[in-house]
């Protein structure tokens, strides 16, 4: 059992509190906790109505009978007293809750604080590097680890960069570029997060540069994710049309921290598009919601389309899946690999999430604290659970 933020963490009530657990994914990752968590975890389900735990605990227990004793927390997003009493009662926290620009900071500030790890399943780099340079340095302090993008958005994209970093020789310069494929439906909350992180283009470029005054900078080594121009990947057979999400940043962040990753190292995100008239029609729509999403009016109709909290039926997603295929380079040597599964936004999400927080609790890491990367934090233990628990990570060829 990881123990290093010391004994005194291992003597509260919980080892894991998911909060939000009554939204969309949420109630997804408590059944998978459910289902998966060994006996010795105590867990607990935290959200604002008492009735809808109520509710959820009961759905559990009718499948998972030991459920029906999981303890219930209510409290808001913005009970800052609330939120450090729940801090302080576990080891982790994790969280559903956002847009988390608007209803995240507390739950960070309160972990950071307690010495409590933290994940969540943020995509919005403003907040990412809000929470960077406002509560770094006191979880370092504390030893709290603050994970953030537990999700689709970043865990496919950081840990298979990191696969295929392993398949390419040490200590020389290398690049990866990452071509994502699906066919799935967004969630709300991720959908949220992206108009809101639309209308903010000043702020986030604001928060970027803030973080980069804050960071320590690379000595001896270089990581970079340039954004790079729409092309014809010859690699995939598809049109690569560059993805300005933040899966690119952590990507870059992961390779700024382990020396594995070369001297000089380079990644660049794509989406695949199978034609060119599809790739034209997504750059136009792309387009189209980015110039809505600066009229107030028009960004609230955008919202009222897809709520947080709202998803797909079962039946829709099993018939969803996702691949992010990797070409890596270097040392004369190049790799294909591929990150494969079901459902990204809401199945597969609640996998990779619930996974975090047992790997973060149960499993012997490296030794971190403050905002670190999913492969930081995790690395080799999380790439093991996620494959045990049905996502593909394989080399496709190489050369």
């Amino acid at each position: 059992m990881n123990r290093q933020n010391g004994t005194g963490r291992a003597q509260r009530p919980y080892d894991i509190v998911l909060f939000g657990a009554t939204g969309f994914v949420g109630q997804l990752t408590a059944r998978y906790l459910a289902a998966n968590a060994p006996d010795e975890c105590r867990w607990a389900l935290a959200g604002r109505s008492r009735q809808k735990l109520e509710r959820l605990r009961e759905r559990l227990a009718a499948d998972h009978p030991g459920c029906a004793d999981l303890p219930l927390i209510e409290t808001q997003a913005d009970d800052a007293d609330a939120l450090r009493e729940l801090a302080e009662s576990a080891r982790l926290v994790a969280t559903t809750v956002g847009p988390y620009l608007w209803y995240g900071e507390p739950l960070v500030a309160a972990c950071a604080e307690a010495g409590t790890d933290y994940i969540d399943l943020t995509g919005e780099p403003e907040f990412v590097d809000l929470m960077y340079v406002r509560h770094d340095a006191r979880a370092r302090e504390t030893g709290a680890r603050l994970v953030h993008c537990c999700g689709f958005d970043s865990i496919p994209h950081d840990l298979g960069a990191y696969f295929t970093v392993l398949q390419l020789p040490e200590d020389v310069p290398l690049s990866v570029d990452g071509f994502v494929s699906a066919d799935a439906q967004f969630s709300g909350g991720t959908y949220a997060s992206a108009l809101n992180a639309m209308s903010r283009g000043r702020q986030m470029l604001r928060a970027a540069h803030d973080r980069k005054l804050h960071q320590p900078r690379l000595v001896g080594r270089r990581a970079r994710a340039p954004l790079a121009g729409p092309r014809f990947s010859g690699e995939t057979g598809a049109w690569a049309l560059p993805l300005p999400t933040i899966d690119p940043q952590i990507v870059a962040r992961s390779a700024r921290a382990l020396p594995r990753y070369g001297p000089d190292f380079r990644y660049r995100h794509y989406a695949a598009v199978p034609t060119l008239p599809m790739a034209a029609g997504g750059v136009a729509a792309m387009g189209a919601m980015l110039g809505l999403a600066q009229l107030p009016p028009a960004r609230r109709w955008l919202s009222d389309r897809l709520k947080p909290g709202e998803g797909p039926d079962e039946r829709r997603r099993a018939k969803s899946w996702f691949s992010v295929r990797f070409v890596g380079e270097g040392g004369g040597r190049k790799v294909y690999t591929e990150v494969s599964g079901g459902d990204p936004g809401y199945d597969e999400t609640a996998k990779m999430f619930a996974e975090s927080a047992l790997c973060l609790v149960f499993d012997e890491l490296p030794k971190t604290s403050g905002q670190v990367t999913t492969v930081v934090a995790m690395g080799d233990a999380l790439l093991s659970r996620l494959r045990a628990a049905g996502l593909r990570f394989r080399v496709a060829t190489t050369r």
